[in-house]
């Protein structure tokens, strides 16, 4: 792990902390909710409560929780040294996860989940929900897909190579790895024939050539 790790390019280790993060905020409380419980002969006393994301499942939550999985197995297959080719690039693709994590944030300022109960007052002592509002864990998860177009730009700017082949060191400019993994989309330079030596009893050019000198 260790190895694989230092394989990866900073941009990359930026890209994995950020979807690591963005899995551990699902965690933190992203809603909240206020309401109030009615006692007879007594006032209204208010309440909040708070859920995380996990506790609201919907399609933005879902969404969020692929693209932080599929930002690990690329980085993890990176790390791997497995040789293939993303449309635009791994940088263009971080640039587009983090982008989409920040569009379903933001949506999800918009179309908020709804409580857990419809918000009717309800006098036998239980609490009743009123709108459900956003919590600071979902603010996190915002700024951890700020981070993910970070490191896809940066990536995108130092214009970062990949592997050639499966095994192949993207850092160094020499092509290692099995050649069989990708050959077929791979220009692979054909090894240096040695000149064979000539035949016992058989004149060179050279010789020729001498042998008019010396005659």
């Amino acid at each position: 792990m260790r190895g694989a790790w230092a394989s990866l390019y900073s941009e990359q280790k930026l890209a994995s902390a950020a979807a690591i993060g963005l899995l551990l905020s699902m965690l933190l409380p992203w809603y909240q909710q206020s309401g109030f419980v009615t006692r007879p002969g007594q006032a209204p006393t208010e309440l909040g409560d708070s859920f995380n994301a996990f506790q609201s499942w919907g399609f933005v939550e879902a969404s969020v929780l692929l693209v932080a999985l599929g930002v690990l197995v690329l980085c993890g297959a990176r790390a791997d040294r497995r040789a293939f080719h993303l449309p635009g690039g791994d940088g263009v693709v971080l640039m587009a996860a983090g982008g989409w994590v920040m569009f379903l944030i933001f949506y999800r300022q918009l179309d908020r989940p709804s409580g857990n109960d419809s918000g009717v007052l309800r006098p036998v002592g239980s609490p009743s929900w009123g709108e459900v509002g956003v919590n600071w864990g979902i603010f996190v998860a915002f700024l951890l897909g700020a981070v993910l177009v970070y490191a896809g730009w940066q990536m995108r700017a130092h214009k970062r190579p990949e592997p050639l082949l499966d095994g192949d060191d993207p850092h160094s400019p020499t092509l290692e790895g099995d050649p069989n993994s990708v050959v077929s989309t791979v220009p692979l330079a054909k090894p240096a024939t040695a000149p064979k030596p000539p035949l016992e009893g058989q004149l060179s050019f050279e010789d020729a050539d001498d042998q008019k000198r010396n005659g």
